[in-house]
Order: structure tokens, then sequence, then C-alpha cells
């Protein structure tokens, strides 16, 4: 199998990077297969400022909303479509991914799959190899555009490669650094790529499916209280947000809060609302 983690899709989050040259430092020689580690948007990274860091998620447009084959073979350009290009060969020939990401605001940690069951599936596994599980949630993706996991190779419906992607916590912590460590070891070791972890006895891990996009449509969406992600709101009808004139409540019981922004701007997403599985 072709076995590869990904990280850099957004160049202000680096903890996955610096997980990825920490594997490099004593890098594994895989039994069979092969394995790649590759930083996906290094222009991106090279242009970062921890001055003003929020504004190096991307260079011209996001990287993670154009893996699309339709929008690749188009004339469609841009720094980071350019880069797509360039890489599209390498993972078109991947088995099996792990894609590496943080957070702004605090959360849980999660591993967020497309809607296909084998990806739910390795997800699952993945999860409960850890001491501490990450939640695993089903979404559709974003309307803005599909992400590398959603690129038709990992969520065709009959298709064999899979895929999921990690949001190991917020940006800039050394709880990311250590979560984006621990899933990546934990991967290889659960493709044969790597030894085998320490026996462990987790907890196991929280599911959802992500039914619902809550997206800004004024620039004063805000928050009743700062929730976090992997926020469980027991009773439906609860108003978690006031946008204008609109009231945002739960609509169903044990309603999942899935990356909620605190400070989305118009048009951007505020939070999505998962079911528990």
């Amino acid at each position: 199998p072709h076995i590869a983690i990904t990280a850099l899709m957004h160049g202000n989050e680096y903890a996955g990077a610096q997980a990825l040259a920490n594997l490099l430092a004593s890098p594994p020689h895989p039994p069979h297969g092969r394995l790649s580690l590759i930083f996906l948007n290094l222009a991106a990274y090279a242009a970062f400022d921890p001055r003003r860091p929020s504004q190096f998620r991307y260079i011209e447009e996001d990287m993670n909303r154009l893996w699309m084959p339709e929008l690749i073979r188009s004339d469609h350009t841009s720094l980071e479509m350019r880069r797509v290009r360039e890489l599209v060969p390498v993972i078109d020939t991947v088995d099996v991914l792990l894609d590496l990401h943080t957070m702004t605001w605090p959360s849980a940690t999660l591993l967020l799959t497309s809607m296909a069951e084998r990806n739910l599936l390795m997800a699952s596994t993945l999860a409960t190899s850890q001491p501490a599980p990450p939640q695993v949630v089903l979404d559709q993706g974003h309307p803005t555009g599909p992400r590398l996991i959603d690129y038709t190779r990992f969520s065709d419906p009959t298709g064999t490669a899979r895929a999921c992607l990690l949001e190991a916590g917020q940006h800039w912590t050394r709880d990311a650094l250590s979560q984006s460590t621990l899933t990546a070891r934990a991967f290889l070791a659960q493709h044969g790529m790597a030894p085998p972890l320490p026996d462990i006895h987790p907890h196991p891990s929280v599911r959802a499916v992500v039914t619902d996009c809550v997206e800004a449509q004024t620039a004063g969406l805000a928050f009743l209280r700062p929730f976090a992600g992997g926020d469980v709101i027991a009773q439906a009808g609860t108003l978690i947000a006031v946008d204008g004139m609109d009231e945002i409540r739960t609509p169903y019981d044990n309603c999942m809060l899935v990356i909620p922004n605190l400070r989305p701007r118009r048009g951007h997403t505020a939070v999505r609302l998962a079911r528990l599985l």
C-alpha cells in the first residue's frame, strides 16, 4: 500500500509540519509498501509572521477547497491551485491518507471523514488505538469546495482508498503538537509502517454525523457563551447563538457542536451541528 501523511494545508497550522519533521528526524523504515510525508502549502508557511498569525492560512485561496477533478482540469489558477496540480499525480496513487490540521478555537480533538463507510471504520480504529480517543465526525464537507479528504479517490462510494483529517487542537499549542505526533505514529502503526503502540484500554470514541452547517448571515453573529468544539447540548431547541434577528437553536437532543467559530465573518461557517451515532 501507499500510505501518506500530509501537513501544512494551511500555512499557519504548523503543528502537523513539526510532527512530520519529528518523524523525518528518525525516519521509519516500512517493511512493505510506500510511505510519503507531504508538506502541502509551503508558500503560505514561508510567509508566516507570528505578529499576524491568522493571516497566513493561505496566499490566494484556501487550498483545502480545491480538490475537485473538474476544477483541477479547468483554467482556474492561483498559487494554491498550481500546488494542487503538482500534488495530484502523487495523491492519485495514495491508498490511505491522514491530513493533519489544528483549529482556531478550543475544541476536543477530532477525526473528520467523508461519508464513505470505509473512512468511518478506519478513523474509528485509529481513534481507539490512542489513550484519549479523538471524537470521530462524519460530514458532507464544505459548500465552498471539497477538502482533500473529499477528493474523489477517497470519497467515491465504490472506491477503496481511505482518508481522514485530524483536528489536533488549538493552533500553536504544545498539546496540538503532541496530539499530531501521537496520531501520526498510531496511523503508521495501524497500517504496518511502524512498530505497534503499547497496549492500552481506551474509552470508546464518540462518533457523530454532521446534519447542519450554520453560516453567519450577518457580521454580528454571537454565541450565548464561549462554546468549545465537542460540547453536547442536551435539549432540542436550546438557543446557542443569535444572528441579527435570527435565533440559532439546536435541532435535536444531544446535539454536538463541531468546531464553533466564536467570531465568524459574514458568509463563513459559524458552527456545524452533529447527531451522535
